[in-house]
């Protein structure tokens, strides 16, 4: 028999969940990082701030940053300005319509010299051994059919002492929050969805697919069962997001 995966609500043959997730963000492209803002009430900026600070580029020169599903550069650009424009940045994302629009801003922010933009699988990443200093993706994992897949190749491509950073929607854990999270995530995302994008169902399945992450005491077990060491994460916003943290030591 097939193995499964579920995509949204569906439980969908493995195989075919990178196809679906693919749909998802062709149609989503042009305004995934407007959306997100209207999602988040703009604190996705302050999560990914967080992300970054934690990414500590200034400690290694020349510092080597891959960011997986990061297609628009919105990670590595913000990890480059903590960094005075020093760090080398690769933006990886299997999604071409994502990676068109963060080429767009590169060249826009005339950082196209720093910054390399590469349409690969982050289960089977096309770089050397220990080639990274650090490894991030940010609300990306878990649309990942095989999530344990690219937590090998995260692994395997960081160089020694090298760290993997995780931001990624959680459960709320706040009494009263929990609700109305719920419904807002719920009601409010898709129709969103549908008015700014035109498309509630790819919003939909991005809520559903929030459902079906691991919780973060899971998340760290697959992290450690990668082999990555000094597991733990953070909790931010109420549990709305965890912030992850692996090193490979």
């Amino acid at each position: 028999m097939a193995e499964a995966a579920y995509f949204g609500a569906r439980e969908v043959p493995l195989a075919d969940k990178q196809t679906l997730v693919d749909d998802v963000f062709h149609s989503v492209a042009r305004r995934y990082d407007l959306m997100n803002d209207l999602m988040s009430f703009g604190l996705h900026r302050l999560w990914k701030d967080a992300l970054a600070t934690a990414v500590d580029p200034a400690k290694t020169r020349p510092f080597v940053l891959l960011d997986l599903a990061g297609g628009t550069g919105d990670v590595a650009f913000r990890v480059m300005a903590a960094d005075g424009q020093q760090t080398q940045a690769t933006v990886c994302d299997i999604n071409a319509d994502m990676l068109a629009v963060g080429r767009e801003r590169a060249a826009k922010l005339s950082r196209g010299d720093a910054v390399t933009f590469i349409e690969a699988n982050a289960e089977a990443l096309p770089f050397p051994d220990r080639s990274f200093d650090a490894v991030t993706i940010a609300f990306g994992i878990r649309n990942v059919p095989r999530i344990e897949a690219a937590l090998g190749e995260a692994f395997r491509v960081l160089k020694l002492g090298g760290r993997f950073l995780c931001l990624e929607f959680s459960a709320v854990d706040v009494p009263g929050l929990d609700r109305l999270y719920e419904l807002y995530a719920s009601a409010v995302i898709p129709a969103l969805g549908r008015v700014v994008v035109g498309d509630a169902e790819s919003y939909r399945y991005l809520v559903e697919s929030i459902r079906r992450f691991p919780k973060p005491d899971d998340f760290a077990a697959m992290l450690r069962a990668a082999g990555f060491a000094r597991v733990s994460y953070r909790l931010l916003t109420g549990g709305i997001v965890a912030l992850h943290s692996g090193w490979r030591l």
